[in-house]
């Protein structure tokens, strides 16, 4: 088992203040699974009387079985999954039946959708705001597509634009703005027939980089906005935060596996080889002296005490270009969506492969923008090392369930619970068996 040892429970330091309990925080204990491309993260936790979240278990595992985000082998990531799982369930005392997990699968990205509905002069009610999300999601199970947030911007009643709540209010006719998260169904399918394998429900799905962003964005930020860049092994994926709302997500395939790759490939090592050197000795910076010092390494198809030398200039060459190439796609990812001020001009760095020496420089000069590593804030009951920015899309699903990131008029059904696509699929399921 690839898990640390439990440290006593209590206040650390740089622990948060105390503040109200959130109005939408889960009550009693809840389970959250970060299912990524190098590690499933499994963390048991409940919400304290003082507002701040206690992890009471926690578990992970190298991750088998996914590859960009996505499920390549159910048995493997059914194994990697039930390990961590298990040791969080032992930790806690406790069993889950379903969990709040990150959604990286199926190329999720960012829609609009502009959804009218008829008042006929009556006073808006609450089912007509829950049909007009049901019709935006409707619209994308059209295109193949599965909505995970369908979150209102704003709303028009007749001719007045900027309503903030329109329940109470006479007119003929109600538009909303919606910002959808979506992604495939086949993969969403996938990913829910892997869990139940497991024994385990989808509470709710959370979008990957807006996990990320609660977790690693001051209130400040979160308010004046920001973007976040959750750079993980397999994929690359960004949220732009304003005024406390998810306006945009977008996800590029490139991740730190793709470095080691390369390195692999470039110097025939094998991937744990090649693994080892990134991390011990990887920069995006250089120096004169890179020519002269010497790095051993053994070849493919070698025996193990047969060593080659390469000098680390050779290393870092093949790094800089996977890892710019990576940030000009999340910089072309941004321009398209053409957000303008809203997107602000702090960018965040969180994931893995962000603590790459040099990447907030090189981030810095390729984006255009102030950047940031970003590290999640701490949470009782949990180790140093989950306060690491690889950690920051776990914390955040937990800051998820003490109600954070949540928008303040939800009447979206696929978040009351175990709905959507992933109890469609369990109820077709069970159908057939």
């Amino acid at each position: 088992m690839n898990a640390v040892a439990r440290v006593p429970d209590g206040a650390g330091p740089g622990l948060a203040p105390p503040r109200p309990r959130h109005p939408r925080a889960r009550s009693g204990t809840f389970g959250v699974l970060d299912i990524g491309s190098t590690k499933v993260v499994c963390v048991i936790a409940r919400i304290e009387p003082d507002g701040l979240p206690r992890a009471l278990g926690y578990g992970w595992q190298r991750s088998h079985g996914v590859k960009g985000g996505n499920i390549t082998d159910l048995a493997a990531a059914e194994r990697a999954i039930r390990a961590a799982v298990a040791h969080a369930e032992e930790m806690a005392h406790t069993k889950l039946s379903g969990v709040i997990v990150n959604l990286s699968c199926g190329q999720p990205g960012s829609r609009q959708r502009n959804v009218q509905w008829t008042i006929g002069g009556r006073a808006v009610t609450e089912a007509d705001l829950r049909a007009m999300v049901n019709e935006g999601r409707r619209r994308m199970a059209e295109e193949g597509r599965e909505a995970i947030h369908a979150l209102p911007l704003n709303f028009t009643l007749d001719a007045t634009p900027g309503v903030s709540d329109p329940r109470g209010m006479l007119g003929e006719s109600l538009g909303v703005r919606l910002h959808i998260v979506d992604a495939a169904s086949a993969s969403l399918r996938n990913l829910g027939n892997c869990l139940l394998r497991c024994d385990l429900e989808v509470e709710e799905p959370v979008s990957a980089p807006y996990s990320a962003a609660l977790s690693a964005l001051s209130e400040d930020e979160r308010e004046l906005g920001a973007t976040v860049i959750d750079m993980g092994g397999g994929t690359t994926s960004l949220a732009v935060v304003h005024e406390g709302m998810l306006l945009h997500t977008a996800q590029v395939p490139v991740g730190g596996w793709q470095v080691t790759n390369d390195l692999a490939r470039g110097l025939s090592t094998p991937l744990d080889q090649a693994e080892r050197l990134k991390t011990m000795f990887g920069s995006l910076f250089g120096t004169i002296e890179d020519e002269r010092e010497m790095l051993s390494l053994s070849q493919i198809g070698e025996d193990g005490e047969s060593l080659a030398r390469v000098p680390r200039a050779q290393m870092l060459s093949i790094i800089r270009p996977r890892v710019e190439e990576t940030l000009e796609l999340v910089r072309d990812r941004l321009a398209e969506a053409h957000l303008g001020p809203e997107a602000g001009q702090r960018v965040v760095l969180t994931g893995g492969a962000s603590q790459l020496v040099g990447m907030r420089e090189t981030a810095a000069r390729i984006l255009g923008r102030q950047v940031r590593l970003g590290r999640p804030a701490p949470v009782r009951g949990l180790p140093e090392a989950f306060h690491a920015p690889g950690f920051a899309t776990t914390l955040g699903l937990i800051a998820w369930g003490g109600g954070e990131g949540r928008p303040a008029l939800d009447f979206d059904d696929a978040s009351q619970g175990s709905r959507g696509v992933f109890a469609r699929f369990v109820n077709w399921l069970r159908d057939r068996v």
